[in-house]
């Protein structure tokens, strides 16, 4: 019954790698179509979001859950962000209902932690829930070059279940800003999370 006014419940962790970008439109997407989001945020990308971007992240970390629901609009009820130990978040447990989860970027670090499933954090027991529920997990890479020991992890991942969808946008689109390649891969994310988009148009269409 907690979902009967969103259209879908998806869980968002934004980790330390370049291109936060993603992940911001991301959020703006989802919560746009009435989806109910579970946001984790690590300490590395509060940097790379102050780095990348001109919002003004508060250094405490307190106050982003009031900044997020603030900038996207949304109350925190649709936009719930949960700290690195918050345990009794229900993303914690394979006892909730499990959602889907994107992690945009994904961190080499983080792709490390989930493939031999340390749980350190809450980002990295979230996946793991995702994981061993066989519920849809993406994960979104934004690194050059990709070392044996990435490639290693993404296979792995992709064995036990995972999407490996990195951030490499095509330009088939004839993209005009960098908005347009931001688009081209949310949209693929939101093809696979199975929600209607029009930041792009399919091949063929």
């Amino acid at each position: 019954m907690a979902d009967q006014n969103y259209a879908n419940t998806i869980t968002v962790a934004i980790t330390g790698g370049s291109g936060v970008q993603y992940a911001l439109r991301l959020l703006q997407c989802l919560l746009g179509a009435n989806c109910r989001v579970n946001l984790m945020v690590s300490e590395a990308a509060g940097v790379v979001i102050r780095t990348e971007t001109e919002l003004a992240l508060p250094e405490d970390d307190a106050q982003w859950s009031q900044f997020f629901c603030q900038h996207y609009g949304v109350d925190d009820k649709q936009l719930r962000l949960y700290s690195k130990r918050d345990w009794f978040s229900p993303v914690a447990s394979g006892s909730s209902k499990t959602a889907p989860m994107v992690i945009c970027p994904a961190s080499g670090g983080t792709l490390s932690a989930i493939a031999c499933g340390a749980s350190n954090n809450l980002v990295e027991r979230a996946a793991d829930v995702v994981l061993k529920e066989r519920q849809p997990l993406i994960l979104v890479p934004r690194e050059a070059p990709y070392s044996a020991i990435h490639l290693e992890n993404m296979l792995k991942l992709t064995q036990l279940g995972a999407l490996v969808l990195p951030a490499s946008p095509g330009f088939y689109h004839r993209p005009q800003s960098i908005e347009d390649m931001i688009d081209f891969i949310v949209a693929r994310i939101l093809d696979r999370l199975g929600l209607e988009q029009s930041l792009m148009p399919r091949w063929g269409d």
